[in-house]
Formats: C-alpha cells, structure tokens, sequence
C-alpha cells in the first residue's frame, strides 16, 4: 500500500479553506443573532437615585423610562404589548418616555397606530405617564398629531414644561420637559427657571448632550435617550449609529456637577432600532429607577 502524503501547498490550500468556512459561518452567525436575537432580548437596568431634595412622599418611589421605540416595520405592535405587559408587571409608581415613538409616521398605518395607542394606554403608573417630543416625533409629519396622540393615550405630554406632583402632606416633585433640539423649539430658560431649588426636580428631554446647557438651574435628575447606545457596538471600535447631540454621553449613568448642586443624567439605550434593524452588544433597554432620599 502506497501512503501519499500532502504536499506543503495542499496543506496550505485546506488551512486556507478551513479558516475562510468558519469565518463565514462567524459572520454569519453574528448576523442572524445581531438581526434575530439581540433586538428582541430586553434588558431592565436599576438604579437607586439617592438625593437630599426628596421628600419624604416621595422616598422609594420608581419610575419606569423607556425610549426609541421606533414602532415600524421592525418593531411592532405585538412586541409593544409584550413591552408594557412588561412594564405592568414592575408596578411602577410613574412612566416616563423620552421620545421617537414611530419611526415614520407618515409610513406607519393608521390601524397600527390606533392599536398602538390602545396598548400604551393599559400602562398603569399611579403618579402620572409623561412623554417628550424626540426627533423622530417632530420629523415625518409626526408634529402635527404626537401631542394629541400619547395624551389620548393617558400621558402628559411636556413641551416646555413643568409638572409639579404634590402629595396628600404638600410635598412636592417637580417634573419638567423641555421640546426636541433638533427639529423642535426648545425653551430653556423659560422652563427651567420655574424649578423651585427646595424641591426634587427631574427633567425628561430626548437629547442627552444638552445637559451642559441646564447647569444653572436646579435640575437633579435629566432622564435622556436618542442615541440607542450606538445600537451596535465592537469593542475597540466607533458605535456603528451615531446621531447629533448624542455623542459624548451614549449610554448608562453620569455624574456631574451643576452650579448649585449634583447633576445625575441616565440615558436610555432604547427599545427599538432605526436606520438599520440591528442591535449588537447594546440590548434594548428598560431602565427602573428607584428614588431615596439621601
């Protein structure tokens, strides 16, 4: 029996073609998982806020935030049902959304848009539901219908204002929400300059890179979305979505000083996606945040 052994260039030709084979394979199991899986695979993130301005009424209550729900195509309205079934589930004190509702209005089906709206009206939150205009809800012709469609939804909707919530012993919080900075008409002083400084104050505003403009005003907690974490996102590389005015702060928690007193910002990473219908390493997130007084 003759044995026949590979020659160097043979051995080199199926290392080549083994190595190409799993490379494929990778890639292509990262795609079906960034496309199929991650996009459906809902975080919760919690957060204890401790601060000095709650009042004792307040101490311990929980906010739900969700975000960039991007109701299309790629997320529906099944999956918004599961969401709030979700959100219900947590038995949330208040509901807060920071904005992009739909990701195209003028392309999103008045029937979904009926059922969409009856499904964010089951969400239960006995201190209030409040909502801010995003980008995407100023844009696309959404500005005409938004407002009058979440708070036929149950939500109150701030657009340059103030909400003050003023317990059965007269304390109060206070929450404010200023209009989308990039295609609203956003009103800072105004607003703000409203916010009583002995009072716990939070701010619901699409955009997180505008928190350096609120530094002189007594806002103690600014609650953001809009940049989806980047929505993909490779160690060691740039975030594949990047937009304006969410780029210095991406995601999670931040702490900065105002000039009066601590500033904590937390932005969301979103429910839905735009753009492309990929998450990798950035799960859609709820984020819980449990406030103390501290």
């Amino acid at each position: 029996m003759e044995c026949h052994q590979e020659g160097p260039y043979a051995v080199i030709y199926r290392r080549i073609r083994i190595t190409l084979c799993m490379s494929v394979l990778l890639v292509l199991g990262i795609g079906f998982y960034a496309v199929e899986i991650e996009p459906k695979s809902l975080s919760v993130t919690r957060i204890d806020i401790a601060n000095k301005y709650v009042q004792k009424s307040f101490d311990g209550i929980e906010i739900v935030q969700f975000s960039d729900t991007h109701l299309g195509p790629d997320y529906t309205v099944d999956q918004l049902q599961s969401l709030v079934d979700r959100m219900n589930l947590m038995n949330p004190d208040m509901v807060v959304f920071t904005g992009d509702l739909m990701d195209h209005y003028t392309q999103y089906g008045s029937n979904n848009r009926e059922l969409a709206q009856k499904v964010l009206a089951k969400i239960e939150a006995p201190l209030g539901k409040y909502a801010v205009y995003g980008n995407h809800d100023r844009g696309g012709g959404g500005s005409r219908v938004y407002k009058r469609y979440m708070e036929e939804a149950g939500f109150i909707v701030l657009v340059n204002e103030v909400h003050s919530i003023i317990s059965a012993t007269g304390e109060r919080m206070n929450i404010a929400g200023l209009d989308d900075f990039l295609l609203g008409k956003p009103q800072i002083q105004s607003t703000l300059q409203s916010l009583r400084p002995q009072d716990f104050n939070l701010l619901l505003v699409h955009e997180p890179d505008v928190v350096d403009r609120f530094m002189d005003y007594p806002v103690d907690l600014q609650l953001s979305g809009h940049s989806h974490g980047g929505q993909v996102r490779v160690p060691f590389l740039k975030p594949l979505i990047t937009t304006s005015l969410a780029n210095k702060y991406m995601e999670g928690l931040h702490s900065l000083q105002g000039k009066s007193r601590p500033l904590m910002l937390y932005v969301n990473r979103g429910i839905g996606t735009t753009r492309l219908p990929i998450r990798l390493f950035e799960k859609p997130e709820l984020t819980v945040i449990r406030l103390l007084k501290g």
